[in-house]
Order: C-alpha cells, then structure tokens, then sequence
C-alpha cells in the first residue's frame, strides 16, 4: 500500500497518540467516499486494530486502516491543516481532480469537535 503522511500530520497523528493511547496503540483512520474531492474521515486512537482492519506503518506510526479506507488512501498524502479558516485533515490524491470549487485541492476532515471553518 502506498500512502504518505506529511510532517504536520505526523505531528498531529504523534500529539494524539501521545495523549489518547498506551504504548503501542495505533491511529485508526476510517475514510469514506465523500466530501468536495472525494474524501471524508473519522479517526480514533486504539489499543488494538478492529477486526477487519490491515496495520500499516508509516513514518514509525501504527495507522489501523479498514479495507475500504485502504483502497481510498492507496497513494495519497494525507496532510494536516490548522488556520483560521479550517483545522483537520487533508488527503491529497492525485488520482482525482476535485470539483473546481476548493481551494486547498484536497478534501479536510475536521478533527473530533472542530468545525471546518
């Protein structure tokens, strides 16, 4: 599977499972079709993968990914934004060419209690 994280994600994943997980807990990303350009996500730290979900290291970090967020994420960046104007996660696909009308090129999922802008 080729996916990458770039360092604000990471650094986002890591504050996350540094607060919300033991040792060795992953970061589980469940990414549904949606969204302006294609994608929406929830996300959770976890002890252990869900059954059904594949781990996949990235950058040294246990993402817990289910089978349909595996197909969706193969070969994208995920990347983090924090502005004044959206806060959450932005996967870049290169497959895709979006609808015209975002800005950013990619689709933001806000985190648990942000808004996206």
């Amino acid at each position: 599977m080729d996916v990458a994280v770039t360092p604000a994600a990471e650094k986002f994943i890591r504050r996350l499972l540094r607060l919300g997980g033991a040792a060795g807990s992953g970061f589980r990303l469940q990414v549904k079709a949606g969204g302006c350009s294609g994608l929406s996500a929830e996300f959770s730290v976890e002890a252990v993968p869900l059954a059904g979900d594949a781990v996949v290291e990235v950058s040294g970090i246990k993402l817990f990914l289910p089978a349909e967020s595996r197909l969706l994420l193969d070969g994208v960046t995920i990347d983090f934004k924090e502005t004044a104007m959206e806060t959450g996660f932005v996967f870049h696909d290169p497959k895709l060419n979006g609808c015209g009308s975002c800005s950013t090129g990619g689709t933001t999922a806000a985190p648990p209690g942000h808004g996206k802008g």
